[in-house]
């Protein structure tokens, strides 16, 4: 059976928990992006286009694009998709974090920003305060901070960079200041990485290799990037154990760039070509067959967004002629994108 992008139930009531808090009505939220609240009780997951709808809707009424993240004030709406064209010129990561941290200084609202330190062989993205922003206010402000906000925050700010150099940022450790939760597995399912509670810092270690690789979004890829966030600033992943699982999460969410090859796969898995081969085949599949299975995924996932075109799919897929993609739609589907927009299982989504 084909596996949906999916997020799990937690992400969801925690969007709702916190819009509650802020006097918002959920009813109308969940009515408006067709779930219901039966819905909410019975599912432990749920599709990542709707959790994308209510979380661009959340943002559009609270007029607040740090809604679920530590920030210390509002930031206005808008102000992400600037600070993506400051940093999409920058030539490799190191340098778009620093623009990153530069803008936090000037653009209103977050009293927070990014912060990069590169030492040895290993470099640290953690969180500071702005100028405005004494250092007091600041540890008072992430004392009080729940856990999922931090954590929420450090998993936006990898996938972000893993879009901006087009391949996943590994994590070697992710640290927090709060002591462990009762959900603690979870935060090595999402981070893939070692997890430590009750240190001095929030932050994500990694190897500093990765400042030195490339911006390789576009302008054009950004559009259609900044029409469906936040699904790639998300993370999709399951406590499913199994190598196929672990392809999968190598091969990402961005289909803009160029997937990795079974060689490349198989050396990141320290493993030979044929091992891998062998042991995809043991579970039922190959690693090509898992490539097609993601891309079909993602392209129906584009285009249940009614906001994105056609084209729009077709660049955030990594095709440059839209013929092309609309030849290996129809072979993914059995339709051509424009059918498949006009068909039961598309408009039925839209249906309260």
């Amino acid at each position: 059976m084909e596996r949906k992008i999916t997020v799990p139930n937690g992400y969801v009531k925690y969007l709702l928990g916190h819009a509650e808090s802020q006097g918002f009505d959920v009813n109308s939220l969940l009515d408006h992006v067709g779930i219901s609240p039966e819905d909410i009780e019975n599912q432990t997951e749920f599709p990542a286009q709707k959790f994308g709808q209510l979380y661009q809707r959340i943002i559009w009424i609270t007029q607040d694009e740090s809604f679920g993240m530590i920030s210390g004030g509002k930031v206005p709406n808008g102000t992400f998709r600037m600070m993506c064209h400051a940093i999409l010129h920058a030539k490799t990561l190191e340098k778009a974090l620093w623009r990153c941290s530069d803008f936090y200084e000037i653009c209103r609202g977050s009293k927070i920003k990014p912060v990069l330190v590169r030492r040895g062989r290993y470099a640290k993205i953690s969180f500071a305060p702005t100028q405005e922003f004494d250092a007091e206010g600041f540890k008072d402000l992430l004392e009080k901070e729940s856990s999922d906000r931090i954590r929420t925050s450090l998993s936006v700010w990898q996938h972000f960079t893993s879009w901006l150099i087009g391949t996943r940022l590994e994590i070697k450790a992710a640290y927090f200041t709060f002591s462990e939760p009762a959900d603690a597995d979870y935060y090595e399912t999402l981070f893939r990485s070692e997890i430590k509670f009750d240190q001095h810092d929030n932050a994500l270690v990694f190897p500093a290799r990765y400042l030195d690789y490339p911006i390789v979004q576009t302008e054009e890829t950004m559009r259609g990037f900044l029409k469906t966030a936040p699904f790639q600033l998300h993370v999709m992943v399951d406590d499913d154990k199994s190598l196929k699982s672990q392809v999968i999460a190598m091969i990402g969410k961005d289909f803009s760039r160029e997937l990795p090859s079974a060689d490349e796969v198989a050396n990141v898995l320290h493993m030979s070509v044929s091992t891998l081969r062998r042991r995809l085949l043991d579970e039922g599949t190959s690693y090509q067959k898992i490539k097609d299975d993601c891309r079909k995924s993602a392209a129906v996932n584009y285009m249940n967004s009614p906001q994105l075109s056609i084209n729009d799919v077709a660049g955030l897929m990594g095709f440059d002629e839209p013929s092309a993609f609309f030849r290996s739609f129809k072979k993914w589907t059995g339709m051509t994108p424009g059918e498949y927009r006009k068909s039961e299982v598309y408009c039925h989504q839209f249906e309260q």
